[in-house]
């Protein structure tokens, strides 16, 4: 049993943001309010109010001073496991997941093999259940990632695919895509995409313009994201699908995104904190560490993403946490591998770049990180928000400590992250997953 006395809690299901106790017994919230703990130790003291001395081993934290608020969840990790765990493996990534406070991590299917096949998606989960989080996975939604045939969607749902993604390849049939969202309507799933028209990009991970230019790089036009998110937004009002517009980054996307919105469409839409927090002018200062698919756009779209995330139009923050080895990060800007590593941080970078900044408030951070996650997997009953009968999923943390970004702060096996050196506000201190410590920070 864990008692949190004092801390400021933050339920983004309710709109509660109050100072109070939460009384965790097993893997649920039990009890919640002003005062609650006090009274349950007095409770647990003179043996009555049906408090058993017999069951009274209680872990009580001090929450003073610290945001008590749902266990956050990821939608779009990448663990590399299996077949590149030389960069990650569910073990670390999971980790680090615990480490900025998530609880709950959807990982992507772009792994070797795929996961297009039960064998694969079994082994992802098995592995995930020897963490101490919550390790789900989405599906492929092709074969092999070819683009060409579906899977067996139904089948890959029956044992545990939580969605299907082919996130890292674009897919470029529309007809097929049509043919998935119908397959995800029925199954009741949610289909999400990776939106870069490949034929549209000489070299990726860069932005084409001004700094492209610059480097003598061809780079990836906007229009290469517009014109996929246009075509998918359409195709999910037209079938009704509900879908995820993985790492939104172009301005234009945004629009349609919020288009779409207004005319009905399912569609949610994601961004990183890396596309929240820089711009395209960062490849210019940290090289291939700010080389991601879709690359950081100009500063306007930036103004773009940040009016999005204000406005709603921009559900979920998601960190496309993205592992490479230093020696691949360390190959020429148009040879090394795009993404970043971004779960120790993601956090961090919301409260100093958002919530500081004046662009949302915590309460809509946190949303946008635990409970409209939650929704988009259908995970909302019991994760996603504070209240009794929960899942005791839960991050404690100091939203006013600063702390600097070091390799000792990773726990992820690779370190390729622009930030390292940053001094950002919010330090995790607790993260529990299901009634247990899963993570406790320094100076505690």
């Amino acid at each position: 049993m864990i008692i949190i006395k004092g801390g400021r809690v933050i339920d983004p299901k309710s709109k509660t943001d109050a100072i109070m106790d939460l009384i965790i017994v097993q893997k649920t919230i039990m009890a919640m309010g002003e005062g609650t703990a006090d009274a349950y130790l007095a409770g647990v003291s003179a043996g009555i109010g049906g408090v058993s001395k017999a069951n009274s081993a209680v872990q009580v934290i001090d929450a003073s001073g610290l945001i008590v608020a749902p266990g956050l969840i990821d939608v779009h990790v990448h663990f590399r496991d299996p077949g590149f765990t030389y960069k990650e493996d569910i073990q670390t990534g999971a980790a680090a997941a615990a480490k900025g406070g998530f609880t709950t991590v959807i990982c992507m299917a772009n792994t070797k093999p795929p996961i297009d096949n039960v064998e694969t998606l079994e082994y992802v989960l098995s592995e995930g259940r020897k963490t101490p989080i919550n390790v789900m996975t989405a599906a492929n939604i092709t074969m092999g990632m070819k683009g060409e045939m579906l899977t067996d969607m139904e089948t890959l749902k029956a044992h545990g695919a939580a969605g299907f993604t082919d996130d890292g390849i674009p897919l470029k049939d529309a007809a097929l895509v049509k043919k998935a969202m119908e397959e995800a309507v029925r199954l009741n799933v949610p289909l999400s995409f990776h939106e870069e028209d490949p034929a549209l990009i000489t070299n990726n991970g860069i932005n084409r313009g001004a700094v492209s230019e610059a480097l003598g790089i061809g780079g990836s036009p906007a229009a290469a994201e517009d014109v996929l998110v246009a075509r998918d937004c359409m195709l999910a009002l037209h079938t009704g699908a509900l879908i995820d517009i993985q790492h939104i980054s172009s301005g234009h996307s945004v629009r349609m995104v919020e288009l779409a919105k207004q005319l009905g469409a399912h569609v949610m839409a994601e961004v990183t904190p890396h596309h929240f927090s820089l711009d395209e002018s960062a490849v210019l200062t940290h090289g291939t560490l700010a080389k991601m698919n879709p690359p950081l756009r100009t500063a306007s779209d930036r103004d773009e993403i940040l009016r999005g995330l204000k406005e709603d139009v921009i559900d979920i923050i998601a960190t496309d946490h993205a592992p490479h080895s230093e020696e691949e990060k360390a190959k020429p800007l148009t040879e090394a591998p795009s993404g970043i590593i971004g779960l120790e941080t993601a956090l961090s970078l919301g409260v100093t770049n958002l919530v500081r900044a004046g662009h949302i408030s915590m309460l809509k951070l946190i949303e946008k990180m635990s409970l409209n996650p939650a929704i988009l997997y259908h995970l909302e009953d019991t994760k996603g928000w504070i209240g009794k009968g929960a899942d005791a999923d839960l991050v404690l943390f100091d939203p006013d400590e600063a702390w600097t970004v070091t390799r000792d702060d990773l726990r992820s096996k690779s370190c390729n992250t622009p930030f390292l050196g940053a001094t950002l506000y919010g330090k995790v201190k607790y993260t529990i997953c299901g009634g247990e410590i899963a993570e406790h920070g320094e100076g505690l």
